[in-house]
């Protein structure tokens, strides 16, 4: 087992949650592909890179990601930033030879998004994007039954991420809210994650129509460098424009016949993290929940007349990744796992050589899904969605 060093670039919510993955994955999945080595975290400000390095593990910190991009002993850069600073250091560390894990969305535009995948794709490094939901096992499961045939051929696909940590007013201007800084609102936030998962399970999405809409649209300024996401409330004083999206609510066509419908939302009180499919097909149909996230609920058509309807499927040790996971079906994970799982498939993709999913490229076919959802919202009608067109053609 070789030793790996990482550089993690944003030491915020998201490289809190990076840091866990690298420092349980050996624990969970072991002989591990690789070790991860914490070996430098980078913020904005010494201050905050320091308190990153000493909460999360990291051997050093740094305010200079450039210097670290550079640095011959680093082998992976991961990006947890906000959305407008991926494009600048993915393509940066991948000229430098490094492989890439960078959080959704993609980036801010599908322009910027087309070159960091040019950019690893030059460079022949590794690279991944952060769709950690369709690590959970439950969910590779449904997979597991859609491509074995076991609920025929899809139908219909309903997908849903409903949150409410945005729908009180006096929730400060988080930079995502903010388009020159995250490019969109909900939809590429937390819409980013259905579609991914829309791909993952059913195949291309080819069309869209969308409604999309700014419910809040003004709120209070952000005091700090934290990104509160909804948890500190200021009734008092000066406000910002929101200008993304609060809300998006999309019809689909599938490029294989399938039809569907995504919905993602920051203003649904009582949704925490409601994010859910239910999938209809010709044999049978799937539906998940992930605040049940170590369920997934099942009905097939051949069931027994007197037995027909939906039930439920534990994940555990029998099920996608849980000989590294828990003894014992239900016991429980949480995001975390995710994470972990995450980790460890980046680091066996770097041992290897071989292609991750989700990579550059889903990321950026996840970009072009959103730009037509942003699109349709304006125009009110039917938008086409490109495929991309590289060397490594985006598939399931």
């Amino acid at each position: 087992m070789r030793d790996v060093n990482i550089a993690l670039i944003g030491g915020g919510f998201m490289g809190k949650a990076h840091s866990l993955a690298y420092a349980a994955m050996p624990m969970f999945f072991w002989p591990a592909p690789a070790r991860p080595i914490r070996k430098v975290v980078v913020d904005a400000t010494d201050e905050l890179a320091r308190t990153a390095a000493d909460r999360y593990g990291w051997e050093r910190h740094s305010s200079s990601w450039q210097e670290i991009v550079e640095d011959p002993t680093i082998d992976v850069v991961d990006i947890a930033t906000p959305n407008h600073l991926h494009a600048e250091i993915a393509i940066a560390a991948a000229n430098a030879g490094k492989h890439v894990i960078c959080e959704k969305p993609l980036a801010p535009t599908v322009d910027e998004a087309r070159l960091m995948l040019e950019a690893v794709e030059r460079a022949g490094v590794v690279n991944a994007v952060a769709f950690n939901y369709r690590r959970t096992p439950a969910v590779v499961l449904a997979r597991k039954y859609i491509e074995n045939g076991e609920i025929g051929d899809i139908l219909n696909f309903r997908g849903t991420y409903l949150q409410d940590w945005s729908a009180d007013p006096n929730s400060p201007l988080s930079w995502r809210f903010q388009k020159k800084i995250a490019g969109s609102g909900a939809i590429g936030d937390i819409g980013s994650h259905v579609v991914d998962l829309a791909r993952y399970l059913v195949g291309e999405i080819a069309e869209v129509n969308s409604v999309v809409s700014t419910w809040i649209k003004e709120r209070p300024l952000q005091s700090g460098g934290f990104d509160s996401l909804g948890t500190a409330k200021v009734s008092s004083g000066p406000r910002g424009t929101v200008d993304v999206d609060d809300e998006a609510v999309t019809l689909v066509r599938f490029t294989n016949g399938a039809v569907g419908s995504l919905e993602a939302t920051r203003n649904a009180w009582g949704r925490n993290n409601f994010l859910t499919f239910e999938i209809h097909g010709t044999r049978g149909s799937l539906v998940f929940n992930y605040e049940r996230r170590d369920e997934l609920q099942v009905a097939f058509a051949d069931d027994p007349a007197d037995r027909r309807g939906f039930r439920t499927v534990y994940t555990g040790p029998a099920t996608p990744y849980g000989e590294a996971l828990w003894p014992i079906p239900a016991l429980g994970i949480g995001y975390g796992e995710t994470k972990i799982i995450e980790a460890y498939e980046l680091m066996k993709a770097v041992e290897t050589g071989e292609r991750i999913r989700p990579d550059f490229a889903d990321g950026y076919q996840a970009a072009l899904v959103d730009e037509a959802i942003a699109t349709s919202g304006a125009t009110h009608e039917w938008v086409k969605v490109e495929p991309v067109q590289t060397r490594a053609h985006a598939q399931r």
